[in-house]
């Protein structure tokens, strides 16, 4: 067999792997490039030819790992598209929400364009391009062996990070023997709300491992809420607002879950929460529909009641809706999409709130080189927004125990439990992250280790 890693490699965005055996090829996760030149990146022609790869096995729903199935459909792959239950229905509003997004983007670059003299702006994909791989999908459990023919075998392990996440371990004839290959996916934490903790495996020959936070470890839960409420009470004497940049899918349900247990523990009283994005009420309606991939303290808080039982909570519906939150000056906690700062309602509200000193902005997840929020992170004093200079002046708080994915230490338990001495191949992390933990890695465990770079192929 020989891997073909085509995205997501030295960077955290644009996941996607190709197998090719003598008689097939799969391909494992075909993600969205988010942050600087994003646009063109997602635009290059696939390095390989889509009506030819069988399956594709998608890890979860995040748009780096899935944003491009739209694409790939469109483009000729007629095979199956291999994931949980879960992961299949957040893929689906996810992706007819990324289709909206680049159909009114690419409309309003037409009228720019046009005015100019230039040729119309096509979007990446439409509504109907996402409305044509639904029936593609297969559906599949955790910790059941399918095979896939052609002498490949496969299985998914919970991988803990959001709803439906897996591990993908796989089976392939090597001559007269088996051999295995392990793709992390993206690895949860230990203790995250709502989900499972990560599952491990013991064995593989050849492991494509996450290193998204392979050089920081994150704080603990228990500090983590404490540093929110502390952030909600501070920014409520102040006279101010809260805006909470967050992925639909995953930390918003996340940080609702919190806040919910934070009323009911009488540590905030009769607070507003304002979620500003049509796809993070359904991913939240989506997660209250499988509560099988729920640890058990969820499950009891789910018997015990809904979330409208304790917090305020309110969803937009309409921008007009969207639009009406500027107008509230004071206490309230705005949750917006996008969580990198690059996309979606948060900037409006950024607009609104990031030069006014008595507010605050909660970042409670991974920010990429090139976007926004990685820029107001590292503590730029001016940034733009719609075209406009918007000076930074409310509170920046980080929290990074709202992370949905494992820390260095936890990346080394994960890896830990493996018994053998498989071949790593370290992905999805920052250059210089990735090669500081590739090096851990042979260090601490002695494996054989590689950081491959983009379109770079290895024969198993």
């Amino acid at each position: 067999m020989k891997i073909h890693f085509l995205g997501g490699v030295r960077t955290v965005t644009g996941t996607c792997f190709l197998l090719e055996t003598g008689e097939t090829r799969l391909l494992v996760d075909c993600g969205m490039v988010q942050g600087a030149d994003d646009d063109v990146s997602n635009r290059e022609p696939f390095a390989f030819r889509p009506s030819e790869i069988e399956y594709l096995f998608l890890t979860h729903a995040h748009i780096d790992h899935s944003g491009l199935v739209p694409k790939l459909v469109r483009e000729g792959f007629r095979g199956k598209i291999v994931t949980t239950a879960a992961t299949a229905d957040l893929v689906e509003p996810m992706l007819y929400d990324s289709a909206h997004i680049q159909q009114a983007d690419a409309e309003l670059l037409t009228k720019k364009a046009l005015r100019a003299g230039k040729a119309p702006v096509l979007p990446l994909y439409t509504v109907e391009d996402v409305t044509a791989i639904l029936p593609l999908f297969s559906r599949v459990p955790y910790g059941k062996l399918f095979h896939a023919g052609k002498g490949v075998k496969y299985r998914f392990l919970d991988a803990g990070h959001i709803l439906g996440s897996g591990s993908l371990e796989m089976w392939f004839q090597d001559g007269p023997e088996e051999k295995k290959i392990l793709f992390s996916g993206d690895i949860g934490k230990k203790g995250s709300p709502i989900i499972r903790d990560p599952s491990t495996e013991t064995g593989a020959d050849y492991v494509v491992m996450e290193s998204t936070y392979g050089n920081r470890l994150h704080k603990e839960m228990p500090e983590t809420v404490e540093e929110l409420t502390e952030a909600i009470k501070v920014t409520f004497k102040r006279g101010g607002n809260v805006i909470i940049p967050a992925f639909a899918i995953g930390r918003t349900q996340d940080i609702l879950y919190v806040l919910n247990r934070l009323v009911r523990e009488k540590r905030l009283y009769n607070i507003h929460v304002y979620v500003d994005s049509p796809l993070a009420e359904k991913a939240t309606m989506t997660y209250l529909a499988h509560p099988e991939c729920f640890d058990d303290e969820a499950k009891m808080l789910l018997k015990a009641g809904t979330l409208e039982d304790s917090i305020k909570l309110h969803f937009t519906h309409t921008v007009q809706e969207s639009m009406d939150l500027n107008k509230i000056r004071s206490n309230a906690i705005i949750i917006a999409g996008g969580g990198m700062c690059e996309g979606g309602r948060v900037r409006h509200h950024l607009k609104h709130n990031l030069w006014r000193p008595e507010c605050s902005v909660i970042f409670a997840g991974f920010q990429a080189k090139g976007t926004l929020g990685r820029k107001i992170v590292d503590g730029a004093r001016i940034v733009h927004i719609f075209g406009e200079e918007i000076a930074v002046r409310a509170k920046i708080w980080t929290l990074g125990g709202f992370s949905a994915h494992a820390d260095q230490k936890g990346l080394l338990d994960w890896l830990s439990a493996l018994e053998n001495r498989p071949e790593i191949f370290v992905v999805h992390g920052e250059e210089e992250t990735a090669i500081a933990f590739s090096e851990l890695v042979k260090e601490r465990y002695g494996f054989t280790t590689h950081v491959p770079s983009r379109g770079e192929a290895f024969d198993l």
